[in-house]
C-alpha cells in the first residue's frame, strides 16, 4: 500500500473489509432471507408504554432503525460495551418479501414471513438520550442487537396476527402478552411504515414489545416463543 497515499487522507488507498450480508434461514426453503434493513416500532403495547414512563398511550407509531450486521442467527448475543443495563425486548419479526402496492389497499401481500426476535437494548444509554432529547442509536443500534429466529413463510403457517408471546429466562417467565394487544396491528405498521420509506424484499420489521423487559447478565439463557413459529433462543456470552 502507498502509505504516503493514507497519510493524505485518500481513502479509496484503504483496503476493504469483506463483509457478507445477513441471512436468516426460512422454513422450507434453501435460500436464505437476506437482509436489507432492520426497521423496530417503538412502544406498540399500552402495558409497556406504561412500564417505560416514556410516552402517550395515544401517540401514532415511531419508527427507527437498526444496523443489517445487528441481526444474529447463531444465538449468541455478546454483552455490549458501554453499558450496565443491558434489556431484552421479545417481539413479533415480519419479514418483508415484495414492496407494497402504491395504493397500500392489501399490506399483508407484502409479507413473506414471521419469525421471532428480540430488540436488545442498552437501557441507561437509551435513557439518558430521551432524558436530553437526543436520538435513541446509542441505546438501541449496536452490533448483535437484533436476534432473529427462523422465518415461518405466510404459505406455511399462514399470517400471524394473534396468539400469546412468551419470553422465560434461565427457565423463568419474563415476559407474557398476545399479539392481540399491539396497539398498532401488523398491517398498520406497513401502511405506517411505507408512508416514511420505500419496503423492498430484505426488510425486516420488529413490530414492538409489551411489558416486562428486564436485565440480563453473561450466561444467562432466553427462550422466546411467539405464536406457532419457530422459537428463538438466545445465550448472552462475553464481549466479544
Amino acid at each position: 500500500m502507498n502509505q504516503s497515499a493514507v497519510a493524505q487522507g485518500d481513502i479509496a488507498a484503504l483496503p476493504l473489509p469483506i463483509v457478507s450480508p445477513a441471512t436468516v434461514q426460512v422454513v422450507g426453503r434453501e435460500q436464505p432471507f437476506t437482509v436489507r434493513r432492520v426497521y423496530c416500532v417503538g412502544r406498540n403495547y399500552i402495558e409497556h408504554i406504561r412500564e417505560m414512563k416514556e410516552g402517550d398511550e395515544r401517540d401514532p407509531p415511531f419508527f427507527f432503525q437498526k444496523p443489517t450486521d445487528s441481526v444474529v442467527i447463531d444465538g449468541q448475543v455478546p454483552y455490549p460495551l458501554l453499558t450496565e443495563d443491558f434489556q431484552f425486548e421479545l417481539e413479533l419479526v415480519v419479514a418483508i418479501g415484495r414492496t407494497p402496492d402504491a395504493d397500500l389497499q392489501d399490506p399483508l401481500a407484502s409479507v413473506l414471513g414471521y419469525a421471532v426476535g428480540l430488540d436488545m437494548t442498552r437501557r441507561d444509554r437509551q435513557r439518558e438520550a430521551f432524558r436530553e432529547g437526543r436520538p435513541w442509536e446509542v441505546g438501541k443500534s449496536f452490533d448483535w442487537s437484533a436476534p432473529c429466529g427462523v422465518i415461518m413463510p405466510v404459505e406455511t403457517g399462514g399470517h400471524v396476527l394473534e396468539g400469546p408471546l412468551t419470553l422465560d429466562v434461565n427457565g423463568e417467565p419474563a415476559q407474557q402478552s398476545v399479539l392481540e394487544k399491539m396497539i398498532w396491528n401488523v398491517p398498520e405498521i406497513i401502511v405506517q411504515l411505507s408512508r416514511q420509506y420505500r419496503l423492498m424484499p430484505g426488510d425486516l420489521i420488529y413490530t414492538g414489545t409489551p411489558a416486562g423487559v428486564g436485565a440480563v447478565q453473561v450466561g444467562d439463557k432466553l427462550r422466546g416463543r411467539i405464536a406457532d413459529l419457530p422459537e428463538l433462543n438466545v445465550t448472552i456470552i462475553e464481549t466479544r
